[in-house]
């Protein structure tokens, strides 16, 4: 019997030393990750692959093909180079380092995203450009010390959800809340499942002078855009209505006189920057002007900035405030 034992466990030990046989294999889900994240494989469920037209190598950093603009020509960096740039053109340089690593991570996110989907930016023949009306805003010359740490501390690291990058909108003030993909962006496509609508905790560190916007425009001009917007000619403006509301408030429909434009078709054509959201609280024709009033920055899709900026104020990591504003992802690492 003792031999019978000893010879089952020779040929068990030979077994585990030949090449491609193992008697077991540890399941990755129950070894914790020191470092909070996923690494590809982990999960067969939220593994996703960098896009082929930048991926060098598994666990390699991609280098980008990126145009600037300014300059009008074409400049290759490493992907972790061209974030830096993109986290300081668009976030505060002085701000918590948290809300500066969660920009990042939706900025790595959305780059991958747009370069799996299409190739990053094919009028360009290039992965992402330097004009933020095509990709992203990019200034390297922002970038210090804290922006440097921020990239360095999320090095790699994406968002995905069901093992897909996520679309990562942002934008700087939510107002309230923030929007649906339909109704703040007007997304042709189904509302992503990681898209919701959460209260905006930003009004513990905005500007009192930036919670609200008032604006005027005349009603030559309001009639232009709607035209340009709608393709439709609203004739001389004697009346301009809210026509429907989203989920979260904002304005998805306005009335024209009988035209009927879309509100972020409206928020375009009137200038962004100037009708600043369409989280639109009044609307009324005073004069030969339209005058409206609202709260908000931007689109109101995905992560707001100056929300980040308070919940890093809070003591939430970079993770927290990414998963606070896109709901049940994956903080996944892709390169080293």
């Amino acid at each position: 019997m003792k031999r019978i034992k000893l010879v089952i466990l020779v040929l068990l030990l030979t077994i585990s030393l030949v090449p491609g046989c193992r008697l077991f294999r540890r399941t990755p889900e129950l070894v914790p990750n020191p470092e909070g994240f996923s690494l590809p494989g982990e999960d067969s469920e939220s593994e996703p692959v960098i896009p082929a037209p930048i991926n060098q190598g598994e666990y390699v950093e991609p280098e980008l093909k990126v145009f600037v603009a300014g300059q009008n020509k074409f400049q290759f960096m490493k992907m972790e180079d061209y974030l830096m740039g993109v986290v300081a053109a668009e976030m505060d340089t002085a701000w918590p380092l948290e809300a500066l690593a969660a920009q990042a991570i939706v900025a790595r996110s959305f780059t991958l995203q747009k370069i799996d989907e299409d190739g990053g930016v094919p009028a360009r023949n290039a992965h992402a450009s330097t004009d933020i009306k095509e990709f992203q805003a990019y200034d390297a010359a922002r970038i210090n010390d804290n922006v440097r740490e921020a990239v360095a501390a999320t090095r790699g690291q994406v968002a995905v959800h069901n093992g897909e990058f996520i679309r990562g909108w942002f934008h700087a003030y939510a107002g309230p809340r923030t929007a649906l993909a339909d109704e703040g962006l007007e997304f042709n496509g189904p509302n992503p499942p990681y898209i919701q609508i959460v209260a905006s905790p930003a009004e513990s560190v905005i500007p009192e002078d930036q919670k609200e916007w008032q604006a005027s425009f005349s009603l030559a001009q309001v009639r232009n855009a709607v035209r340009q917007a709608a393709g439709k000619d609203p004739g001389s403006i004697t009346k301009v209505e809210i026509g429907e509301k989203g989920p979260s408030g904002r304005v998805v429909r306005f009335i024209v006189n009988d035209v009927e434009v879309t509100g972020p078709q409206l928020r375009l054509a009137l200038g962004s920057t100037v009708m600043r959201s369409t989280f639109v609280d009044k609307v009324s024709i005073e004069g030969s002007s339209l005058v409206m009033s609202g709260s908000g920055y931007g689109h109101g899709v995905g992560m707001c900035q100056w929300g980040a900026n308070a919940l890093a104020e809070e003591g939430q990591s970079a993770e927290d405030i990414v998963k606070y504003y896109y709901r049940n992802v994956d903080i996944v690492k892709l390169w080293e």
